[in-house]
């Protein structure tokens, strides 16, 4: 028997018996509110946990629905692909914001502070231009790949998404760095 065939589900099938006992479980009417309250949570926590599963894998079946999708996934894939100045504003700004405040508590150097500002103006630039052409690179290839009518939302999902670091991005990022695209989503 080859590999893939003897992976399973991980549990034994349940007998027919079992499989009645608990589907006439969940069909039963709770005999209390406070039955009816545990019944909901555990089925929240169910979906809840299904969902943080999905957004680990990119399963689509359960992802939010902000996130479904075959358009989603590949702007998901177009972004996650290339490097994004967006995604190290956050940590250069607050390292620009520690200097600036280690420099006017200790002691005040004006070119210090002359240098934070050109800084912080430059990185604010440099990531709006590089906003811009991630826009239009993504509007580009979801126009040629899905047509014309698929764009909505996507401009404002896809800079989301590229201000994220990419370690805290969730669906986590399903292609390297430079990765190729898939053929079909």
């Amino acid at each position: 028997m080859s590999e893939e065939s003897m992976s399973g589900k991980g549990r034994p099938t349940p007998s027919r018996k079992q499989a009645e006992q608990a589907r006439k479980k969940a069909m039963k009417k709770p005999r209390s509110r406070k039955e009816q309250v545990v019944r909901e949570r555990e089925a929240r926590a169910k979906a809840r946990r299904r969902q943080q599963e999905a957004l680990r894998t990119g399963d689509d079946a359960y992802l939010p629905p902000r996130d479904r999708g075959p358009v989603r996934a590949f702007v998901r894939d177009v972004v996650d692909r290339r490097i994004n100045v967006a995604e190290y504003l956050l940590p250069i700004l607050l390292v620009v914001v520690v200097v600036n405040v280690v420099n006017t508590s200790v002691v005040r150097v004006p070119e210090v502070d002359a240098f934070i500002l050109l800084v912080w103006l430059s990185l604010i630039i440099v990531t709006i231009f590089d906003e811009i052409r991630m826009v239009r690179l993504v509007k580009r290839a979801v126009r040629d790949r899905f047509g014309e009518e698929k764009r909505r939302g996507i401009t404002t999902y896809a800079v989301l998404r590229s201000t994220q670091l990419r370690r805290f991005r969730l669906p986590k990022p399903q292609i390297a760095r430079g990765g190729a695209l898939k053929t079909h989503y």
